[in-house]
């Protein structure tokens, strides 16, 4: 006599089974559920888009609820916000600090100076914080307004949750797998 195990699928790749109290899903969904669910920014507040920033995490938007809670270190941080003109001078220290955060990291451009360079086509401005480091969401505005960064960051976290083998130190098993142009 077998008994038979009754599974119910909750989401897509995401089973249960009711009568153990037990979810079967992979290693993938599982730390992308942990990681969309606790972002810690590093602000890199650089122009008037940081004021819109730090409304974004006070009271009256309440960022804590999405599990982002700003940090002061790096090291501490997997996500860095642009806010602002970047000026060629600032663009090596943003790049040390981003080097500084653990793996994943991920970067958001908030502003029209962090996306594009805004206004100021000049030889001191960065054109667009992806020159100097790879970003992942753009928030454009002068200034965005903190609704606009909750929904970039709520973006972020979709993208974060739809990505696969970017946890653990076991990642470079895939790196060796992926054909290389030479």
């Amino acid at each position: 006599m077998t008994d038979k195990v009754h599974t119910v699928e909750i989401a897509e790749g995401v089973k249960a089974v009711p009568e153990a109290n037990i979810i079967i899903t992979s290693i993938d969904k599982l730390a992308n559920w942990a990681r969309q669910g606790s972002m810690w920014p590093m602000s890199f507040g650089l122009a008037c888009c940081a004021i819109e920033m730090m409304a974004t995490g006070a009271a009256h938007n309440d960022l804590d609820r999405f599990g982002i809670i700003f940090r002061g270190s790096p090291r501490q941080s997997d996500l860095m916000i642009i806010a602002g003109t970047l000026s060629k001078k600032m663009a090596p220290v943003a790049r040390r600090v981003y080097d500084q955060m653990p793996e994943p990291r991920y970067v958001v451009a908030m502003g029209s100076c962090a996306c594009t360079g805004g206004i100021f086509n000049t030889y001191s401005v960065v054109q667009g914080v992806e020159c100097i480091m790879p970003v992942d969401v753009y928030i454009p505005g002068c200034p965005p307004r903190p609704e606009a960064l909750m929904e970039g960051l709520m973006l972020l976290q979709e993208k974060i949750r739809k990505e696969s083998r970017r946890w653990g130190g076991w990642r470079w098993i895939w790196d060796l797998k992926k054909p290389r142009n030479r």
